[in-house]
């Protein structure tokens, strides 16, 4: 039995009190206000809400692209955003994966040089880097498509890239910012499956963006962002 009973109750990344705001030629736009939130490890948490809501915008602020205008964003209960630019680039590389709906492949790149990029960027070892790279790949179901540039992918092959890339560092977080966007109700389902499996198998924390009720409702919890603030809509993770 795997037991992640007392990891899966930890917090891992706390947002308190956040405000977030950005000014255009006609109003100010408040997407984040007086937001607080917790994120455990081992869950798998989806966000949602509407277009232009801010889901993004919270997606960057955890993890540390984009610095609230008041409040703390605690990682392991230190404020990430009170420790200069330096500290939040190493944060970064080692404790947070990103997944985006246009996967952003490079495209004169092959599977495996995509997903050994993060690490090779950290000075790793290329041949370390290949070895964890292969491995995910294989993890991923494209173990036969590593030597693929993006163009001979399918959408659904290039996200998965993209979730290996993700997790070539062995971040605590994952953040997936409208994974299944692109892709088809199949594909879709393969992976939220993946994302489902690689969660049991490693513990790993995913937090999800979607605009899926379909994708949401195969998460543990799930939050919808109205005006500023997250409220609960499904919660089936202890915690």
């Amino acid at each position: 039995m795997n037991n992640t009973e007392n990891i899966e109750k930890k917090c891992l990344i706390e947002i308190v009190g956040v405000d977030k705001s950005y000014a255009t030629k006609r109003e100010t736009i408040h997407v984040l206000n007086d937001t607080h939130l917790k994120i455990f490890s081992g869950e798998v948490l989806g966000i949602v809400g509407a277009s232009g809501v801010g889901k993004s915008t919270l997606l960057h602020v955890l993890g540390g692209l984009d610095k609230p205008a008041k409040g703390d964003v605690l990682f392991k209960s230190q404020n990430i955003y009170c420790q200069g630019n330096s500290f939040l680039e190493k944060f970064r590389n080692i404790h947070i994966g990103f997944v985006f709906q246009f996967f952003n492949l490079l495209p004169d790149f092959t599977a495996l040089e995509n997903v050994m990029f993060p690490a090779l960027i950290q000075n790793e070892k290329n041949s370390v880097a290949k070895e964890r790279a292969e491995y995910l790949l294989g993890e991923v179901v494209l173990k036969d498509r590593m030597h693929h540039k993006p163009a001979e992918l399918s959408g659904g092959e290039s996200q998965r890239v993209a979730l290996a890339r993700g997790l070539m560092n062995q971040p605590d977080l994952l953040l997936a910012d409208e994974p299944t966007g692109n892709l088809d109700t199949n594909a879709s389902d393969q992976l939220i499956e993946l994302i489902r499996k690689l969660n049991k198998e490693f513990n790993q924390t995913f937090v999800l963006v979607t605009h899926s009720q379909r994708v949401a409702g195969q998460l543990d919890r799930v939050l919808e962002l109205v005006n500023g603030k997250v409220n609960p809509i499904k919660q089936t993770f202890m915690i």
